[in-house]
């Protein structure tokens, strides 16, 4: 990995950007501009269903990125050489990855339905998730040829027992015992999509990318994703995970909900200078909200002035 900063913004088209995914997108770019390093624009559209290739939120996407003043050195609607910039035209590279995990042997086939992941005797963790029991890691070939022919099943990586830490460069250190608070985690579905755990280090490993910053929500995703860069045997990213955005009633912002998304803003605002303006004093980098570009925040962006907590939007702020 080359020693200029690396980063990127690599949004789910599954519904126009809300107020959390602006906020995001402008910390990634704020924090690559401000070290001079190039960023580049993913698409993580893995499950067509959810986002369909032909839909109209890609689009719409680039087109709100354009009109808030961020712009990306290399990705989709730009080009590079890492092309393609859509995941669902990536699965050559992810079967390539799995292929390795397959032949190491830390894979396996799992043929739990859903139904028997979530029944009342399966180990649940305090938050509610389900921890894998393991249940199909020991199926002999013969018990795996049977039950293929009744149903196609899903790939899991099977975790080590030891705990795996890292240094959030916003949030501090974290760490997790995958076995006791993870459990071995699918790697790919049973209708053959990948999962985002794999898609996202295999990309990020192949287009060079060396940092990330993304929500905090996605947290307890880094143990996983350490694991399977050490055993693809590439580097890992610094990981930078922002607080939430949270709307006045404590909710987290939903494209669902249509939570002050893109569409909404802009038929509010004339241009972005209000929207940055605000976000940059609810976050930290500006002492008063007052209308500002993007490009005038790069010379006053520092990691030590961000927030670390959730942070409440006031009623009628937007």
């Amino acid at each position: 990995m080359s020693g200029q900063v690396c980063g990127r913004f690599a949004p789910t088209p599954s519904g126009r950007m809300h107020l959390g995914n602006l906020f995001c997108a402008l910390m990634a770019w704020l924090s690559v501009r401000s070290a001079g390093g190039r960023i580049l624009l993913r698409i993580e559209d893995l499950d067509l269903r959810r986002c369909p290739e032909e839909g109209p939120n890609t689009g719409l996407l680039l087109e709100d990125l354009r009109w808030l003043g961020l712009d990306f050195d290399e990705g989709e609607g730009v080009g590079g050489p890492h092309a393609p910039y859509r995941q669902s035209q990536r699965f050559s590279l992810y079967e390539q990855a799995l292929e390795k995990l397959q032949r190491a042997g830390h894979v396996y086939p799992c043929f739990c339905s859903r139904a028997e992941l979530h029944a009342a005797e399966a180990p649940h963790l305090s938050d509610g998730r389900v921890l894998y029991a393991g249940t199909c890691r020991g199926l002999s070939a013969q018990e795996i040829e049977r039950k293929s022919r009744v149903r196609p099943p899903a790939l899991r990586l099977q975790v080590p027992k030891e705990r795996i830490s890292f240094c959030d460069r916003l949030r501090g250190e974290y760490a997790e015992n995958l076995a006791e608070e993870c459990g071995d985690f699918i790697i790919r579905r049973s209708d053959g999509v990948y999962a985002y755990q794999l898609a996202v280090v295999v990309d990020d490993a192949a287009m060079g990318v060396s940092e990330v910053v993304r929500g905090q929500d996605l947290l307890s995703s880094t143990p996983r994703q350490l694991l399977l860069y050490r055993m693809l045997g590439q580097p890992a990213p610094q990981f930078f995970h922002l607080p939430l955005l949270l709307a006045p009633d404590g909710r987290r912002l939903s494209k669902r909900d249509r939570d002050l998304d893109m569409g909404e803003l802009r038929r509010r605002y004339a241009g972005p200078e209000p929207i940055l303006g605000k976000l940059a004093a609810l976050c930290g980098l500006l002492p008063k909200a007052e209308p500002v570009k993007a490009q005038e925040l790069i010379g006053c962006f520092c990691w030590g002035k961000l927030k670390k907590e959730d942070i409440l939007v006031p009623p009628g702020m937007f």
